[in-house]
């Protein structure tokens, strides 16, 4: 009897121990990751970081994602400068403009790019149903709604307009943020609206209509934005640059496979009904950044007054462009 008693004793030792042991085994293979905040954007184009967050990519690299929405790009790179943010989230516009100006910025990954394909694009100049406004000739004279000024909603509209054969200095914009969009133009608080997904689907499955694809007007297969942060950033802390951008390429490249996965973590962080899910035409996702496209968009921008000067994309762009 005092023997079995013995080794019951002794096995309870052992397991003891063992559990203790794997406890701390656990403990130091999983240490708590570092807190990495993110300005985005509440529309489909990032759609990867937050699936990429949900999957795990981020955290299997020691990374605490934090993803914070802003109106547009040009908040996002303020906050990126700053220091509010170590990594961000803006269309090629706010970067171009941001280094022409001076700062101290550097694209580190391709964050969303074009379809290429008019009239089934993720981007459109939208009208209510029943708008004398046809095409995009017809927006010479209109107030047209974009969520900021003199960015790329701007300068993509314009070329739709040039494209059409319409006078391109001759067009108001106003600026209104992407989810009050589809509100304002059924208020006729403006005539057409540049859009995105998912408020494209949301405007268009209540009966509006597309007069311009304004990616698809500008460049074959736009890059539209750019996951990107500080020379700071780079400088500090290589590794962890090194690291979100593979976590951000292997989100992309598991959306582009995933487009079911997709539409349904839009809903997570941007309200939208199952017929706007269902609807919503995604855009493409590839890991390279289109350097033709920009050098379009940069041509675009300074004809537009919207660079001082023309931007230099060898000093944005990743070495790898």
């Amino acid at each position: 009897m005092r023997r079995t008693l013995a080794a019951v004793a002794l096995l309870a030792t052992l397991f003891a121990s063992s559990a203790c042991s794997s406890g701390a085994k656990a403990d130091h293979a999983a240490p708590a990751g570092v807190k990495v905040d993110v300005g985005v954007i509440a529309i489909i184009d990032v759609a990867p970081i937050y699936l990429g967050k949900a999957k795990g990519f981020f955290a299997k690299r020691g990374i605490d994602l934090s993803l914070t929405a802003e109106q547009g790009g040009g908040p996002i790179v303020k906050g990126v400068i700053a220091g509010k943010y170590q990594f961000g989230f803006s269309n090629v516009t706010s970067l171009m403009a941001a280094q022409s100006d001076g700062a101290p910025l550097k694209a580190v990954a391709s964050g969303v790019a074009s379809t290429g394909r008019a009239g089934r694009d993720f981007s459109a100049v939208v009208v209510r149903d029943g708008s004398p406004i046809h095409t995009a000739k017809d927006l010479v004279g209109k107030k047209i709604g974009v969520n900021i000024l003199k960015n790329i909603g701007d300068t993509t509209v314009r070329q739709s307009v040039r494209k059409a054969g319409g006078d391109a200095t001759d067009l108001k914009f106003q600026a209104i943020p992407f989810p009050q969009m589809a509100g304002a133009l059924r208020a006729g608080k403006v005539d057409a609206a540049w859009v995105v997904e998912p408020q494209l689907s949301e405007i268009l499955t209540s009966g509006g209509n597309v007069v311009a694809s304004n990616f698809v007007d500008t460049a074959a297969d736009l890059t539209v934005a750019l996951y990107f942060t500080s020379q700071a950033t780079i400088a500090r802390d290589p590794k962890l640059v090194a690291d979100f951008t593979d976590a951000i390429r292997e989100s992309l490249d598991y959306s582009a496979g995933h487009p079911e996965e997709v539409r349904d973590i839009v809903g997570t962080y941007a309200p939208i009904n199952d017929t706007v899910r269902i609807s919503m035409i995604l855009p493409s996702w590839p890991e390279n950044i289109n350097r033709t496209s920009l050098e379009k968009v940069a041509q675009l921008g300074h004809k537009d007054g919207i660079f001082k000067k023309t931007p230099s994309l060898d000093e944005l762009l990743p070495a790898s462009s």
